[in-house]
């Protein structure tokens, strides 16, 4: 599971900046109206829109936006319809990748992620075409500092997590679909930032490749995620350290 960790922690260190700017609370938004649709707009009775919530929470996205979105999501607030879909394809040397999205216009949307997957010589394929070889898992990113990964491991598994990651930033928890919620709260209740959170597409089996091909396959991934409509990708390719860091400094 380490691609996914790596990546997802690349991601936070990047994306901090933009937060800071205010940017991608167009992507937030969606996430939350889309959450909103499928499942009504009170947070207590729909996990996934509290999840959505604490992200845009975190991102510094005012109030105010918050409740717009809920309401788009509800019917109350325009007649746009926003949908989640996904697009799957390979990226090179055969890396298997799924592209998150919600939009409001899978014309506009399908033709953008084409145009990323032409540009870097990657592939999209037709429905289940990679998807079959990820399992839907909760994920929770809880910041390294001042913890003891032992500690914080324990706690993981008595909540009911299913495995635990640990490196010098953080510590990764992934757990059940069905399991997500409560370990999510136990470990709030114990007092870790859980704001991180997500589910997430967890791989089977990884792809490990040299330094520079997957840095381009990163780079690749990179584009595919700086797209309006693409709120994450996830692919099957493992991250080294070397890879890692050589990304992160680029």
């Amino acid at each position: 599971m380490s691609g996914h960790s790596k990546w997802a922690n690349i991601k936070h260190k990047k994306e901090r900046n933009d937060k800071a700017r205010g940017a991608g609370f167009t992507k937030l938004a969606r996430a939350i109206t889309v959450a909103a649709r499928e499942g009504g707009g009170n947070p207590d009775m729909n996990f996934n829109l509290r999840l959505a919530m604490d992200k845009a929470r975190a991102g510094n996205m005012p109030k105010d936006n918050i409740d717009r979105a809920i309401a788009r999501g509800t019917g109350e607030g325009g007649s746009i319809i926003v949908e989640r879909v996904i697009y799957e394809g390979y990226a090179m040397n055969g890396v298997a990748v799924l592209v998150d999205c919600t939009t409001d216009n899978r014309t506009r949307t399908v033709g953008e992620v084409r145009s990323v997957f032409s540009r870097h010589s990657c592939s999209i394929g037709e429905s289940n075409s990679v998807a079959w070889q990820f399992a839907q898992r909760g994920t929770i990113a809880i910041p390294a500092d001042g913890l003891d990964p032992e500690v914080v491991t324990m706690a993981a598994i008595d909540a009911g997590a299913v495995d635990v990651e640990a490196d010098d930033d953080v510590v990764t928890v992934y757990t059940e679909v069905e399991d997500f919620a409560r370990v999510k709260n136990a470990l709030a209740a114990a007092g870790y930032d859980t704001t991180e959170a997500e589910l997430a597409m967890i791989p089977s089996v990884m792809v490990e490749l040299d330094v520079p091909d997957t840095l381009q396959i990163l780079k690749f991934i990179d584009k595919l995620e700086s797209l309006d409509d693409v709120d994450r990708v996830w692919s099957n390719l493992n991250i080294s350290d070397e890879a890692a860091a050589a990304f992160d400094a680029a």
